[in-house]
């Protein structure tokens, strides 16, 4: 099976190393030729970090590598791939339009799956003419370590799309979990509030930043804190997707909180902007990164 990723971002990259690691050959598309070199860059510390703690060897690495190609142009990089795994951004209309590109360019056979978070994978297949090869293949961060992955059934997902990336994801040393379309499935369902009401309990002057992480991480035995694990996400990320739930469900517990908003327009997003509930100096940064992989 050949595999093309679209986005080579911080969850692309991940997707593109996790089925390179597994003997896959990879296309990895990108219209930014920097995104893509970046990405490629953070494949390679990756697989050293892994080389360090003996869990691959100096050939596996190489092998991995020579597995991923590089393209800038959809059309040159799904031709005849058997999977395509889109990862771009959390971003409705440009989702649309990737898989609008999708089903023109890659052959009738082709499943076509999305790495969202909690967009409408019915939403997604309704654009393309082939809804029953369209389905949600949600990764989690950071993909080489996390175990799971949330298999989102479309309306129109059939029997057989399910079953091939149910057996594909265990290949891949995953654990797939089938869930239906709803918005933010279940991880962000779940997930998203939680944040949400820390981030209010914070605006409301309950306790301070570091407070409330300590008591999620001593008392609820939760290995990083809501606050902290919003600025690993993204604090737009979240934002984008409680409004997804509050426009899906139409239930004001989605509501994002009036100080997520405003952080966001702030443009406070967390680690990648360098500053969000917590202070990420260059230095810091690297450190805090680096555990994502002990």
């Amino acid at each position: 099976m050949k595999i093309a990723v679209v986005g080579a971002g911080t969850m692309g990259n991940g997707i593109a190393h996790v089925f390179a690691q597994n003997a896959y050959e990879v296309n990895l598309i990108d219209i930014s030729e920097k995104a893509l070199q970046n990405g490629l860059a953070t494949i390679t510390k990756n697989l050293d970090r892994m080389i360090v703690k003996d869990k691959i060897s100096e050939s596996d690495k190489l092998a991995t590598l020579k597995n991923i190609l590089k393209y800038t142009s959809i059309a040159e990089g799904v031709k005849d791939v058997d999977l395509v795994v889109e990862a771009a951004t959390e971003n409705l209309d440009l989702k649309l339009k990737i898989f609008k590109d999708l089903d023109v360019h890659c052959g009738s056979d082709t499943i076509l799956a999305s790495n969202t978070s909690s967009i409408s994978i019915t939403q997604i297949a309704a654009v393309t003419s082939r809804a029953d090869k369209v389905i949600g293949m949600h990764f989690m961060n950071p993909v080489p370590i996390m175990q799971l992955v949330e298999i989102i059934r479309g309306y129109n997902t059939s029997d057989n799309t399910t079953k091939t990336i149910m057996q594909l994801s265990e290949k891949l040393g995953k654990t797939p979990t089938e869930v239906n379309d709803y918005p933010g499935f279940v991880a962000n369902r779940i997930l998203m509030p939680m944040i949400n009401e820390a981030i209010e309990t914070l605006y409301n002057g309950v306790a301070g930043v570091s407070e409330i992480d300590t008591v999620m991480k001593l008392g609820m035995a939760h290995p990083m804190g809501p606050l902290q694990l919003a600025d690993f996400i993204g604090l737009d990320v979240c934002l984008s997707i409680l409004n997804v739930m509050y426009d899906g469900f139409k239930n004001p517990k989605y509501a994002p909180c009036p100080l997520l908003i405003n952080m966001v327009m702030a443009n406070k997003l967390g680690v990648k902007s360098g500053e969000g509930f917590y202070d990420y100096s260059n230095s810091r940064k690297a450190e805090i990164l680096s555990t994502q992989f002990n």
